[in-house]
């Protein structure tokens, strides 16, 4: 592939979203393969742990071990295709394991935070998608109408498999009803030594407990884009959110003067610190909505 394909690729897949407080965010659409790859780890998973649940009851309860061994296994199954995707999107915000391992996530479409209820909508969908026809399959005979059940049946998990290839932003349909997309994560961090040593650039500028309480994780990974980000409306950006920022924490500036990028450095670099700081308590606060 030349690299006018790559810039054509990379055009195709960009987004832009708009946050809440008013920052632009470009972030690059998964492919279709990376998606179909994340759910295939997932469903390893899946499988994995039903297989060890229904093996781990036949081999260690007494009695009817066969019938232990499905009866732990359709348990496990329900527990699995309800949940699993569910705790981790919740947890890891927006992630599961197979997502995380392809440097996947869901994000909120309009750019707000990833509500639990679009979590929640996105994944239900998935019964109707996946989970629900794959079990009429198995549940009809070969013979008379079950043969054109089971046709209907795959007519009706092809459709909804081939729906991400006829939109532009690759959306299946629980993406569709929860308002979300499937992007990938940015891999690289802003190095911490560089913005503590900007920030120490002229002398210390100092945040209170109480202000850097006020936002979360969200919100240092949105300061990071802006920091990060170059072109002819960038430093209009900064300045717009460090004016922002300094009106949410009640910010009293130094006698010295002090520009926009020098204190939006120095923020994130406090606010890096304080997050980490109250994560090795087990405290992590998602963003500036979570009262954790």
């Amino acid at each position: 592939m030349t690299a006018i394909d790559d810039g054509i690729r990379a055009d195709r897949n960009r987004r832009e979203i708009v946050t809440p407080e008013g920052v632009p965010l470009r972030l690059r659409l998964a492919e279709r393969g990376e998606r179909l790859a994340a759910v295939l780890i997932d469903l390893t998973i899946i499988v994995t742990v039903l297989v060890t649940g229904a093996v781990a009851a036949i081999t260690l309860i007494p009695g009817n071990s066969s019938g232990w061994g499905v009866s732990v296994a359709l348990l496990l199954s329900f527990a699995l295709r309800s949940f699993y995707f569910i705790f981790f999107e919740l947890r890891w915000q927006g992630a599961t394991p197979g997502k995380r391992a392809l440097g996947l996530r869901v994000i909120d479409r309009k750019g707000g935070r990833l509500k639990p209820e679009a979590v929640f909508a996105r994944n239900l969908m998935r019964e109707v998608e996946m989970f629900l026809p794959i079990s009429l399959l198995f549940s009809f005979g070969g013979t008379g109408d079950a043969v054109l059940a089971n046709l209907l049946t795959l007519c009706w998990i092809g459709a909804l498999l081939a729906l991400p290839f006829f939109n532009k932003n690759r959306l299946r349909a629980g993406d569709l009803i929860a308002g979300t997309w499937v992007v990938e994560s940015p891999k690289s961090t802003l190095l911490p030594d560089m913005a503590a040593q900007r920030a120490m650039a002229g002398g210390p500028i100092r945040f209170t407990d109480a202000q850097l309480s006020v936002y979360g994780i969200y919100e240092l990974q949105t300061l990071e884009d802006v920091l990060r980000r170059t072109g002819p409306n960038a430093q209009e950006t900064r300045r717009s959110v460090a004016d922002r920022i300094k009106a949410k924490i009640d910010w009293q500036p130094p006698a010295a003067p002090v520009t926009d990028d020098r204190f939006l450095e120095a923020f994130y670099a406090a606010l890096r610190g304080h997050l980490e700081r109250h994560a090795l308590f087990g405290r992590r606060r998602r963003d500036k909505h979570d009262g954790v």
